[in-house]
Parts: C-alpha cells; structure tokens; sequence
C-alpha cells in the first residue's frame, strides 16, 4: 500500500502547477478553486482537475462550504513519501561507501 501511495505523491507531484497548487493551500491553510485560479496563469477548470488529481494522490482533502469546495493540505501522504525518499537515498549512501571503500582497498564491494 505504501509503495503504490507514494508513486500516486510522485507522480502528483510530478506537475509543476500541481506543486504551485500544493504551496499556494500550504500558505492559505485552506482555499477555493476560484481563488486558487487567481494566482495561477491556468484557467479555473485546470485548477480543478489538478486538485482532483492531487485529491486522488491523498495530497489534498475539498470539503463543501455553500457553493464552492474549500480544499486544505493533507500531510500524511507528504510524510510517508519523504520518509521513503530519505530510506532509499540512505540504501544509496551504503552502496556507495561500499564501492568507494572497496576502491579504495583494491578490493570487491560487498
């Protein structure tokens, strides 16, 4: 479950206008399409399809107030894909300290 809900953060993620998105409700606590269209050089239908996509990846929760949907950060999903990001970068830092140690030592790494 982890893996596929980090690659739906990371693919999300992957949009520069859904990261604008991402910063723009981090700074609001919480905002409207509408009014996240104001800041974006896209139309507000665009705003809403990448919230749908940033919704369907966890990374934001809409709640209906009247007629407009408020939407607000979620955290978790951010959470458990940079504790991922900081495990793998560590696997990496291993293998690495592996082959420059075995380079150094003339030997295989291991």
């Amino acid at each position: 479950m982890i893996d596929a809900q980090v690659g739906d953060v990371l693919t999300a993620l992957a949009d520069p206008t859904r990261r604008l998105l991402l910063d723009a409700l981090a700074d609001a606590g919480q905002a409207s399409a509408t009014v996240l269209a104001t800041g974006l050089p896209v139309s507000r239908q665009a705003v809403v399809k990448h919230l749908q996509v940033l919704e369907a990846a966890g990374l934001v929760t809409g709640a209906r107030s009247g007629r407009e949907v408020r939407y607000r950060v979620e955290r978790a999903p951010l959470d458990a894909s940079a504790r991922w990001l900081t495990e793998l970068a560590a696997t990496w830092d291993r293998r690495l300290l592996a082959v420059k140690r075995a380079a150094e030592s003339g030997g295989s790494p291991r």
